[in-house]
């Protein structure tokens, strides 16, 4: 038996129980959680923006230490320092086929499954693969990747999504060059991430965006130039510290469909914005068919930071063992299992960057 945080029902309040975790099988690893971060992914899975099978344990950020291994398993052993990896690719749909491997067609197929079960016996699900709101976790051995060397195992919890999803939407969807201007909207974990690889990217300006004026130190720590409170006057505002020309580059980590709009505005004819926020399906965003043309911009979404974590992952612990990339700086707050339902409330707020669960 092992503590979890338990969804028992979209749009239910979580419940840290008692579950029944079974030793691993086939193909399977079991893992004890050193920490988890808590996603507005999670958040998005609680109340049903996004789906999941329910009862169900969510996270999906987290790193721990190998405890047992089931047979076949041949990549890791006990003891051994794991970061998980909720969407493990399958090697042969179409998508990975063409090397997108961050929209493989079989990554979620180990949702629906069955992993355990609460102490009467319901049947539960692992949110998002993996299960990370629990002491333990038991997942498929494609889920996990190995901890780079130098990378604390508390802080590598934040490289299994936070990271590589701001990051590789700055480097890999938006292809920031060095020089050129970025602005990016949201400052919570993911967009934290995305400041700091614009710095690394060498963006000549960085000009963060939120609805907290509190988060503006944080911001200009991970590299932000200039901060602007998000308003009506935004798009304005950012024309304006870029010689009313927009910048090159608009980095969306809300999904709320004014922000992107927003972004799109603030984008220099010719820019690009890149869409990494997950919003509902009531976010409707309008274009009229003369300004597509006029501006020239491109729009485009961005899964998992267009990140193939498994190359990713040593480019991203290269960077923090140089200390161009500051994990540690991401976090905000670390909360035991029973303050998830608060750091929803947090990010329903605006308020912070990342919650990171530590056991």
């Amino acid at each position: 038996m092992v503590r979890a945080a338990v969804l028992p029902a979209v749009g239910a309040p979580l419940e840290v129980i008692d579950i029944d975790l079974p030793e691993p099988g086939p193909g399977q690893v079991r893992v004890r959680l050193a920490a988890a971060g808590v996603c507005h992914s999670d958040l998005s899975l609680s109340n049903g923006t996004m789906r999941v099978p329910v009862p169900a344990v969510l996270g999906h950020e987290g790193a721990g230490t190998v405890v047992a291994v089931g047979e076949g398993v041949t990549g890791v052993a006990p003891g051994a320092g794991v970061v998980l990896n909720w969407a493990p690719s399958c090697g042969s749909c179409h998508a990975c086929s063409l090397g997108e491997v961050w929209l493989c067609a079989n990554a979620l197929n180990g949702a629906a499954d069955v992993y355990a079960r609460t102490a009467d016996g319901t049947d539960l699900h692992p949110g998002l693969n993996v299960a990370a709101f629990a002491e333990e976790t038991v997942v498929s051995e494609s889920c996990l990747l190995p901890l780079p060397d130098g990378i604390p195992l508390t802080d590598a919890a934040l490289l299994g999504c936070a990271v590589l999803t701001g990051y590789g939407a700055v480097h890999h969807a938006a292809r920031v060059r060095e020089g050129e201007t970025v602005a990016v909207y949201g400052v919570g974990g993911v967009g934290l991430a995305a400041l700091q690889a614009a710095r690394i990217a060498g963006a000549s300006r960085i000009v963060a965006v939120d609805v907290s004026p509190e988060k503006e130190e944080l911001a200009r720590a991970a590299g932000a130039t200039d901060y602007v409170i998000a308003s009506d006057t935004t798009a304005r505002e950012i024309r304006g510290l870029t010689g009313k020309q927009g910048v090159d580059v608009a980095v969306e980590c809300v999904g709320r469909a004014s922000t992107i709009r927003t972004a799109w505005d603030s984008t220099r004819r010719g820019g690009r914005t890149t869409v990494v926020g997950i919003g509902g399906k009531d976010q409707q965003v309008t274009f009229n068919a003369l300004e597509i043309f006029h501006w020239g911009r491109t729009l485009a979404g961005c899964v998992y930071g267009n990140s193939n974590p498994a190359e990713d992952l040593p480019v991203l612990a290269a960077h923090v063992r140089a200390g161009r990339l500051d994990l540690g700086s991401l976090v905000t707050e670390r909360i035991a299992l029973d303050g998830i339902p608060a750091a929803f409330d947090n990010m329903l707020a605006g308020k912070g960057g990342r919650a990171l669960v530590v056991f």
